[in-house]
């Protein structure tokens, strides 16, 4: 006997339909864009509890800088990238129904003859207004970007942002700030890096520049040296020259309490491949902790695999393989005058700081960003 066919067999199984995704209020919604030497990125991120969630975010490399150098001027073809760039993001804006927002240009508009006029063709052609900001205002926002992750032991922290065109060092004394608050105290600094009498414990500036020194103009300087290893000496050499009115420079810090927070796609770079990431996660490189040793070993095995080599390393990408050395230049200096096994690695920085701000300013994050 045949058996019976269970009733329904056969039938398509009923689809169980899941509620599509609320879209994001566009009142809650800020966006902050970041125009560099190299790269134009943008994040549209929503306030949530004591930090933001991001909605939507763009990173496009535009190489605006490309030929500054030597003629003092953005050419036409880094321009017309650009704004080929931005119209995507003021297409994400306008789809976003995006109010608030911080759109600004860094070094290689600060430099340029044609900076400002690249500017108001910006907004000819896209609608989108960006401010140059001066270099105070690029380090400030690099280091609020870099709050959580200051640790509650450290007394003495230096914060470098290593850029396309420039790098910025700021140097903090946190040691009258009591533990607990010294990240509250570093995002406090959205207000600038003078105590205005805020009646809370107040972070100390000590000293901060912005070296005209970035990883495209530092490599620029030296491209006509075809010996590898010579070029990055000399690229080291000329980066340390130019820190020599860096005020904490000629002081060594105690190994206890001091701290770097190093922010950029050549520390992101570095620490990726001391873990030995063929692809990379940013849960795994945002916030790890390196020593000089760990550091100068994934230099010299950069140095080791030769131009060729490093444009073959998955660990390292195309994107970030013509610039990779003149940043390991930059850091490695940076670690030799002031060693330390406390290198906090960041991957944050303009954008983050750019949002941080404003919902600080605007008071919609709840307590502290930590």
């Amino acid at each position: 006997m045949a058996p019976k066919r269970p009733k329904g067999a056969g039938a398509f199984p009923k689809p169980v339909e899941s509620p599509a995704p609320k879209p994001p209020d566009p009142s809650e919604l800020y966006a902050a864009l970041d125009l560099g030497t190299n790269s134009c990125r943008m994040l549209i991120a929503q306030p949530k509890g004591n930090q933001f969630h991001v909605v939507d975010s763009f990173s496009k490399s535009v190489q605006l800088g490309a030929g500054l150098e030597s003629t003092g001027r953005l050419s036409r073809g880094s321009m017309r990238r650009t704004v080929q760039a931005l119209r995507i993001c003021q297409q994400k804006l306008k789809r976003h129904k995006v109010k608030r927002m911080r759109l600004v240009a860094t070094e290689a508009c600060r430099r340029a003859k044609n900076g400002r006029d690249f500017m108001r063709q910006v907004t000819r052609e896209t609608g989108l207004r960006l401010d140059i900001i001066k270099p105070e205002e690029e380090a400030r926002l690099a280091v609020i970007s870099c709050a959580p992750l200051v640790s509650m032991k450290t007394e003495q922290l230096l914060v470098v942002d290593i850029g396309g065109g420039s790098t910025e060092l700021v140097w903090i004394d946190l040691k009258a700030v009591p533990p607990r608050e010294r990240p509250n105290a570093i995002m406090r600094l959205h207000a600038g890096f003078h105590d205005l009498g805020s009646p809370f414990p107040a972070a100390k500036v000590v000293d901060w520049i912005s070296v005209p020194l970035g990883v495209a103009t530092l490599r620029d300087q030296f491209q006509d040296v075809e010996d590898d290893s010579a070029r990055f000496a000399l690229m080291s050499w000329f980066f340390e020259e130019n820190l020599a009115e860096f005020a904490p420079y000629k002081e060594m810090p105690p190994s206890e309490g001091f701290q770097i927070i190093g922010t950029s796609g050549t520390v992101t770079t570095v620490a990726a491949s001391h873990l030995g990431l063929r692809r990379y996660d940013r849960t795994k490189v945002d916030g790890l902790r390196m020593t000089t040793e760990q550091i100068d070993k994934v230099i010299r095995s950069y140095l080791d695999l030769g131009p060729q080599g490093r444009r073959q390393d998955p660990r390292i990408g195309q994107d970030r393989q013509a610039l990779i050395m003149s940043g390991a230049a930059i850091l490695q200096t940076l670690m030799r005058c002031w060693p330390t096994d406390r290198l906090s690695v960041a991957d944050r920085g303009l954008r983050e700081g750019l949002l941080y701000a404003q919902m600080s300013a605007d008071g919609v994050l709840e307590g502290t960003p930590y």
